[in-house]
């Protein structure tokens, strides 16, 4: 069985606003974040795209982004988490040295691309693997679905190179052994 998997980043936030790091730490959504995750609620329904599961990072500007995207009963998992960026989170995104971060973040208690990368390849492997779910939405954060990408990027024809807008979803598709970016949806607000 094939199964189809949206993983989509949460709407704009305060932070994000006022362009601080925002990893583990949390700040609520803005007025816009509420109404891009409503365009995005309206897409799905548009193409009568229904999921199965949901699941969300258990920050709450992921889990109020699944919240005005669908009604669909939902479970938060820690290991949808943005990229823990340490001592950092909080603080202006002026701090953020240039890409790729790699380990830059270790020594400031946070953590690694690759260790990022490991998290979020098994958590959603593990999402899928235990679910019988055929269409399945998760709603998570622009470097941890970034990482995820990156991990996934040789089995695809489709990548953006592009930063991940508020709301961009990513459509896989997952055979039971390889995840495919089949496409990747970006909104016009």
């Amino acid at each position: 069985m094939t199964q189809i998997l949206y993983l989509m980043r949460h709407g704009e936030t305060e932070f994000n606003k006022q362009h601080k790091i925002q990893g583990w730490c949390d700040s609520p959504l803005t007025e816009f974040g509420r109404q891009q995750a409503q365009i995005a609620g309206k897409y799905f329904k548009e193409h009568n795209i229904q999921f199965d599961a949901a699941f969300s990072s258990t920050s709450e500007r992921a889990s109020d982004t699944l919240e005005l995207v669908t009604d669909t009963p939902y479970t938060r998992v820690k290991g949808l988490k943005e990229w823990n960026f340490g001592v950092f989170e909080g603080e202006s995104e002026t701090l953020n040295p240039a890409k790729p971060y790699g380990e830059f973040f270790v020594p400031y208690g946070g953590e690694s691309e690759i260790d990022l990368q490991r998290r979020m390849s098994k958590t959603i492997l593990d999402i899928v693997s235990n679910t019988d779910a055929n269409t399945i939405l998760m709603v998570s954060h622009a470097g941890a679905l970034r990482q995820f990408m990156r991990v996934w990027r040789h089995t695809s024809d489709v990548y953006q190179e592009e930063h991940l807008g508020n709301c961009a979803i990513l459509k896989y598709s997952f055979d039971g052994t390889d995840f495919q970016l089949l496409e990747v949806i970006n909104h016009d607000f």
